[in-house]
């Protein structure tokens, strides 16, 4: 094997009946659901009731540079993960966004989809720099973004209205090195 290939996925473990993959059209209805569970929409910037369009002009829009992946779990979508590289002066940073589905939080899920991004990100991409928001009271998702690297370098103080207050978030990065 070449020097700097990291070893095959088979080698990771995952949760039992867990794959990772590419996102598909097909995807839609999962995702719409993912997008509507109070828990998921918590810790994103979606508002309730999410419809089915919405989720499906986002994947009709997505070019062939996008990075977007869920997990299945038992034939089931459970999480989903992307990269949206920015361009210019920028194009060695990219966003990162992800999800997990309430019932499966805990399990492993965003560990899994996290590895995969970050690993595009070094070893196919060549992302120098990996940045994302995360409320600040998402002490899980927090300790989770640590343990891949990612360090807080700035709060956005009330940086969204959610459930009738207004919320801070973190500014996280990771640079790769």
């Amino acid at each position: 094997m070449p020097p700097n290939l990291s070893p095959p996925r088979e080698s990771r473990p995952l949760l039992p009946g867990l794959s990772i993959r590419a996102t598909r059209l097909e995807d839609v209805d999962a995702i719409t659901a993912l997008a509507n569970l109070p828990g998921y929409r918590a810790g994103t910037l979606r508002l309730p009731y999410q419809k089915p369009e919405l989720a499906r002009r986002w994947l009709e829009s997505l070019g062939s540079e996008a990075f977007n992946l869920v997990a299945v779990l038992d034939g089931i979508i459970v999480g989903n993960a992307g990269l949206d590289r920015y361009s210019g002066r920028r194009a060695h940073a990219a966003g990162v966004g992800m999800g997990v589905h309430d019932d499966h939080r805990g399990k492993g899920i965003g560990t899994a989809l996290l590895r995969e991004i970050t690993d595009a990100a070094d070893q196919w991409l060549r992302i120098e720099r990996l940045e994302l928001t995360v409320f600040a009271d998402n002490l899980q998702a927090i300790r989770l973004y640590e343990r891949f690297g990612f360090e807080q370098e700035g709060i956005l103080r009330n940086y969204a209205f959610r459930a009738g207050a207004f919320a801070d978030a973190h500014l996280m990065a990771r640079l790769r090195g």
